[in-house]
């Protein structure tokens, strides 16, 4: 009696010292099943991993935690209290997020979108209070970030803004945070920025905070969480210690198989290919730039360094704007969905279609027909997951948004492809078809240039062309293309 009465006790006591703790959470939105009785729990000191392909549920069961989203079945509770709910009740329990579609407001300062979230700054002089708060945890976070506060946020890079957003979140207000969700944190930060912020979350959590960490970086979740958590089809499948995974086998938990990328593309063979495009050095400093084609070009460096600009300046020379006609010689995958990626009152199809639009009609009148045999092609080719592609964009999720910019431009005839750091919130299996559509692309002659943070993409590229202050300070070519190389290139000259 006493033993049954001390295992009902544990349990309930477990739950109690959760800092949050789901129970059987379901979440539909018509016909489509978000949440299917999911369950977690996250405890003080403890970094959780979770992981899971697009549309497996984690944005969903984000937004339940965070008090934006009621569960339509089942419980959450906050330090053991399921009685009160939403987003008052969450915030009052420690529990603080980082989206992955940013939601700081552009036109405000970083300063005054730190009082929006944090209420309890008040007085005369609340921004020089405001300011030297966020400055000191950005300092703390990311050492030598050059972040000016009294900016409006409009103003900033993406990986800057990101950055303001995970400093704010950490920011101390009264009351220090519980549980920071950290929804694809590094998708915009270059390599050295998200070491910076990794090591900053783990000594968070040595210190008794707690971390949900959602990335398609598994190398982050690996290094980085205390338990992982797998979630497929809106329910978690699998919740084990890190140390009891591989990449290997967190893939596979997933639901993917592992494949080995190699483009397998003889260097001597893409050489010899005739130049599509020629630039001379930016601002008449670093190398020239040259694509050929056939070939998959890597931008690298670190972030916020020029590839970005790079990008847009051959886009504006390539783009007809001016009474277009015939096709365009240049698509672009942009990687601010949010900002000039998606049309958000447009459907998946319409978002999916025009840059093909010229392909799709007759004497400017669009064949629905086709319309609708393009969007059926690309939602089966990678995976986007939705019941129709009638739905509105913004009902998928960020990842499966990403999915349709992809399409919107492979689906074009344009033999130039730029992609700006396009694997944001990508998952893995997604990634993989990907590179094995680029590859197939590039192996009949289409051109790619990408710029991406991600070192393991770099690796894929036949060139890449290292930035550094607006110039390209190096060219590696094939097996020359390591991080090595990257950052030697990337810091080249410092402290000289």
């Amino acid at each position: 009696m006493i033993a049954a009465r001390d295992d009902g006790s544990m349990k309930q006591g477990a739950e109690q010292q959760a800092v949050v703790s789901a129970r059987g959470v379901k979440v539909h939105f018509g016909a489509v099943k978000a949440l299917d009785g999911a369950d977690l729990s996250v405890h003080a000191g403890e970094c959780i991993g979770l992981v899971g392909h697009n549309g497996a549920g984690k944005s969903t069961i984000v937004n339940v935690i965070n008090g934006g989203l009621s569960p339509h079945e089942g419980s959450i509770a906050y330090e053991g209290d399921d009685k009160t709910h939403g987003i008052n009740a969450a915030r009052a329990h420690g529990i603080r997020c980082v989206f992955q579609e940013l939601s700081l407001a552009p036109n405000l300062t970083v300063v005054e979108n730190m009082r929006v979230v944090h209420r309890g700054l008040s007085g005369w002089n609340w921004r020089r209070q405001a300011a030297s708060i966020v400055r000191t945890k950005l300092d703390e976070i990311f050492s030598g970030h050059r972040i000016d506060v009294m900016r409006s946020v409009g103003e900033l890079s993406i990986a800057e803004r990101q950055m303001v957003e995970i400093a704010i979140t950490f920011c101390t207000v009264g009351e220090k945070p519980k549980l920071v969700i950290l929804d694809e944190p590094t998708s915009s930060l270059d390599a050295g920025l998200a070491e910076q912020l990794m090591t900053y979350v783990r000594s968070f959590v040595r210190n008794g905070g707690s971390v949900m960490l959602i990335s398609h970086i598994l190398g982050e979740i690996l290094s980085t969480a205390s338990r992982i958590l797998v979630m497929k089809d809106g329910r978690v499948v699998a919740d084990r210690a890190a140390e009891d995974f591989t990449a290997h086998s967190l893939v596979q938990a997933m639901g993917s198989v592992v494949k080995e990328q190699d483009r397998k593309r003889k260097t001597t063979e893409v050489a010899s290919a005739p130049a599509l495009l020629a630039l001379p050095a930016r601002a008449g400093k670093g190398l020239a730039f040259t694509a050929r084609k056939g070939e998959v070009i890597g931008l690298a460096g670190l972030a916020g360094h020029g590839q970005t600009d790079m990008l847009l300046d051959l886009h504006r020379s390539l783009s007809r704007n001016w009474l277009p006609s015939g096709q365009d010689n240049i698509a672009f995958v942009a990687g601010d969905r949010s900002l000039n990626g998606t049309f958000p009152l447009w459907s998946i199809l319409k978002n999916l279609s025009i840059a093909s639009l010229g392909d799709l009609s007759r004497m400017s009148i669009v064949d629905r027909g086709k319309e609708d045999t393009l969007g059926a092609d690309w939602k089966s080719r990678i995976e986007i997951r939705t019941p129709t592609m009638g739905n509105g964009i913004l009902s998928l999720s960020g990842g499966n948004q990403q999915k349709v910019l992809f399409g919107r431009a492979l689906a074009t005839t344009a033999p130039i492809v730029l992609m700006d750091d396009p694997m944001r919130g990508v998952d893995i299996g997604t990634k993989q078809e990907v590179y094995r559509i680029l590859n197939d692309e590039a192996a009949r002659g289409r051109t790619f240039i990408w710029y991406s943070t991600e070192m393991d993409e770099i690796r894929l590229c036949d060139r890449a062309y290292v930035f550094r202050d607006g110039a390209i300070v190096s060219e590696l070519t094939g097996e020359d293309i390591t991080e090595d190389n990257v950052l030697a290139a990337s810091f080249a000259g410092e402290g000289a």
